[in-house]
C-alpha cells in the first residue's frame, strides 16, 4: 500500500467513500493540470495562481458523476504527484496517531480543505453514535506470573475445570489449594480428624539422626495346630543349616493338604495382650503396643507410596494400642494360592522337623502354627512394646540363640533386580531390623515353583548394598516413622478410637474417627 492509500484508510470508512472524500482536491488538481499542459510555455507564477483559484472552487463545482468515473485515474496521478513533491522537497510531517505512515507536503496542506470543516458533506453526515457494537475483548491471562500457584497449583489455567489428568511430574498432588469452596475436596470422609502430609523431603529426613534401641525380648507365646495358645516357645523351629542340599526341590509338594492361615481379626491382638498380662509386663511407661506388622507399614511408607493400608488406633491410660486391620483383597486364583504356599513350604523345608523322617516328603503344612516374641524397643523418644512372629532360630557356638528370617523370591534377572532391591530388600530389612533379627535366608525359585538357589544375608549388610545405588536409606525410614508417631501420639485423645489409613492418592496419612473399640482391648484395660 502506498502513502495515499494509507491516508485514505485513516478513518476506517469504505474504500468508495474514502475515494470520494479525498478526490475533492484531486479533481481540481486534474483540472488544473489540463490548462498547464496546453500552456506549458507559460510562466510558473500563472500556473500557481490558476492552481489556487481552481482548488478554491473545486468543492462547489465538482459533480458526483465525474468523481466516480475518473476516481481511479485521479488517484494514480495524485499518488505520483504527492510522492514526488515529498521526496523532492524533503519537507514532510510524520504522523503516528493511527499507526500509519503518510507524508503531507506543506504547500498542499495550505491548499487542501480541512476534513473536519463544516463544508465537508461526508463529515456532517457522520452520526454521533457508532452503528457498530462495542467490541468485547477476551480476558487477559497473565501466564508469566506464577506467584499464586502457577502451573496448575492455584486457579485452573483454563475454563474447563481441573481436568482428568493429574499434574505432570513426580510432584505430589496438592489438596485444598485454591481461592473458593469449589476448590476444596468435597469428597473428604466425614470421619476425618487430622492428616499428616508428606512435606519433608528425603534429604531433610536423612539429616535427622533418630536413635533406635536394641530390641529386648521380654516374653513369647506359641499357637499350635487347632488354634490353642501357650505362653512358651513350643512352636519355635530350628533352622536347618544344610538347606543347600534341598536345591531343586519342588515347592508344590504337599499343596493338596495345605491348611491356609485364618483371619483371626482382633483375636490375634488379644493373644499378644494376654501374654503381656501373663508376664506382668508394666505398661505405665509405654507409648505404643502393637504388632510389628503395623510398624513395617509405617516405615516402608517412607519410600513405597502405592500400597494402601490401615490400622486401628485406641488410646487407653496413656498407651496407644495399634490394632492390625486387613484390607479387602480380590479373590485369589489358583496360582496366587500356590505362590503363597511356596513360602510356607520353603519355611518347612528350611527348618528341622523331628516328626518328618529323612527323605519323607512335605505334607500337612499348617500356616496357623506360629511362634511370636514380645519385644521392647525405643524409636526416638517413643517406647514401643511389640509382638513379632519368628520363623526359626539358630544358636552360636557358645549357645546364644538368635532368630533367622526365611523369605522366598522369584529368581532375579536383569529386569527384576532393581525392583527387588528397591522394594523387597527394603521390606526384608525393616522386618528384621525392628525385631533385631541378624540373618535372612532367601530361597529363590523359578516360575514353576522349583527351588533354584538360596542366599544368606546379614541384616546390617543390606543397607550397605543399596547405599551404593542410592535406592533407599534406613535412617530415612526411622526418621519418617518418628514423624508419624509424634503426630499420632499428640493427636489422639484419651478413651477415643480412630483409624489410621494410607489410601489413594497416597499423599498423606489420614486419621479417621472410629465408632468402637475391640473387645480384646477393652477387656485388657479392665484386667490390668
Amino acid at each position: 500500500m502506498d502513502f495515499a492509500e494509507q491516508a485514505m484508510n485513516l478513518f476506517g470508512e469504505s474504500d468508495e467513500e474514502e475515494g470520494n472524500n479525498n478526490n475533492y482536491s484531486n479533481d481540481d488538481e486534474e483540472k488544473e493540470r489540463e490548462p498547464q499542459q496546453q500552456s506549458s510555455s507559460s510562466s510558473p507564477s500563472s500556473s500557481s495562481s490558476s492552481s489556487g483559484s481552481s482548488s478554491a472552487s473545486s468543492s462547489s463545482s465538482s459533480s458526483s458523476s465525474n468523481r466516480s468515473s475518473s476516481a481511479e485515474e485521479d488517484n494514480d496521478d495524485t499518488h505520483g504527484e504527492v510522492k514526488s513533491s515529498s521526496y523532492n522537497n524533503h519537507d514532510y510531517n510524520y504522523n503516528d496517531d493511527s499507526n500509519s505512515h503518510y507524508y503531507v507536503n506543506d504547500e498542499e496542506a495550505e491548499v487542501d480543505k480541512d476534513l473536519f470543516d463544516s463544508d465537508n458533506e461526508e463529515y456532517i453526515k457522520t452520526p454521533a453514535n457508532s452503528p457498530f457494537p462495542v467490541p468485547v475483548l477476551p480476558p487477559v491471562r497473565n501466564t508469566n506470573n506464577h506467584t499464586r500457584g502457577g502451573f496448575g497449583r492455584g486457579r485452573w489455567q483454563n475454563d474447563r475445570g481441573p481436568g482428568l489428568l493429574p499434574r505432570p511430574g513426580p510432584y505430589p498432588q496438592r489438596q485444598n489449594y485454591g481461592y473458593g469452596q469449589k476448590f476444596f475436596n468435597s469428597h473428604r470422609d466425614e470421619r476425618f480428624v487430622s492428616e499428616l502430609k508428606f512435606s519433608k523431603s528425603e534429604e531433610t529426613l536423612a539429616r535427622k539422626a533418630i536413635a533406635f534401641q536394641e530390641p529386648c525380648e521380654l516374653a513369647c507365646f506359641s499357637r499350635v495346630e487347632g488354634g490353642d495358645v501357650y505362653f512358651d516357645d513350643r512352636s519355635l523351629r530350628l533352622f536347618k543349616r544344610l538347606i543347600t542340599e534341598d536345591i531343586g526341590t519342588d515347592l508344590n509338594e504337599g499343596f493338596d493338604t495345605f491348611i491356609e492361615k485364618k483371619d483371626l481379626g482382633s483375636q490375634g491382638f488379644g493373644d499378644l495382650l494376654a501374654t503381656i498380662r501373663n508376664k506382668n509386663i508394666p505398661l505405665q511407661n509405654m507409648h505404643f503396643v502393637t504388632y510389628r506388622n503395623n510398624l513395617n507399614k509405617i516405615l516402608a511408607t517412607a519410600y513405597i507410596r502405592h500400597e494402601p493400608w490401615e490400622m486401628g488406633v485406641h488410646k487407653r491410660n496413656g498407651v496407644v494400642y495399634l490394632d492390625v486391620h486387613k484390607l479387602p483383597e480380590r479373590p485369589q486364583s489358583e496360582l496366587d494360592r500356590r505362590r503363597c504356599y511356596w513360602g510356607y513350604c520353603f519355611e518347612t523345608l528350611a527348618t528341622e522337623d523331628p516328626r518328618r523322617a529323612d527323605g519323607e516328603g512335605i505334607h500337612h503344612v499348617d500356616a496357623n502354627v506360629e511362634y511370636c516374641a514380645v519385644i521392647k524397643t525405643k524409636l526416638g523418644a517413643h517406647r514401643i512394646l511389640m509382638g513379632a512372629e519368628m520363623d526359626c532360630c539358630d544358636s552360636t557356638d557358645d549357645g546364644r540363640r538368635f532368630y533367622v528370617e526365611l523369605k522366598t523370591s522369584r529368581e532375579l534377572d536383569y529386569h527384576t533386580e532393581e525392583r527387588y532391591e528397591r522394594e523387597k530388600l527394603l521390606k526384608f530389612w525393616i522386618q528384621s531390623f525392628l525385631a533385631g533379627v541378624p540373618y535372612i535366608v532367601i530361597g529363590f525359585r523359578d516360575d514353576s515353583g522349583r527351588l533354584v538357589r538360596t542366599e544368606r544375608l546379614r541384616t546390617k549388610d543390606i543397607t550397605h548394598r543399596v547405599k551404593m545405588k542410592n535406592y533407599w536409606q534406613g535412617g530415612v525410614c526411622l526418621a519418617f516413622a518418628d514423624e508419624v508417631l509424634c503426630w499420632l501420639y499428640g493427636t489422639v485423645k484419651e478413651n477415643e478410637d480412630y483409624i489410621l489409613q494410607f489410601a489413594p492418592p497416597f499423599t498423606r496419612l489420614e486419621l479417621l474417627q472410629a465408632q468402637s473399640c475391640p473387645d480384646v482391648i477393652t477387656n485388657h484395660v479392665l484386667q490390668l
